[in-house]
């Protein structure tokens, strides 16, 4: 079977550490739910990834070389 999540294609996800999580909602004065959604079955999460976990997601940029989102995994 072929692992999605080394696909040249898929950008890098990366599980973050609650302090930095923290961070970033605290600058961008939002909740957790607040973030953008992505699926706990979804291919290209790491495996450690939980229900609850934030997602860091960073892409290529034409802009801006490199854009970082975030996203809350959910059932």
């Amino acid at each position: 079977m072929v692992d999605v999540s080394k696909h040249e294609l898929v950008p890098e996800h990366t599980v973050v550490d609650e302090d930095v999580i923290d961070a970033v909602l605290e600058e961008y004065d939002i909740d957790r739910t607040d973030l953008p959604k992505i699926k706990y079955n979804d291919p290209a999460l790491p495996e450690d990834a939980e229900v609850g976990d934030v997602i860091e997601i960073v892409r290529n940029s034409r802009t801006a070389d490199r854009a970082i989102i975030y996203r809350l995994v959910v059932d």
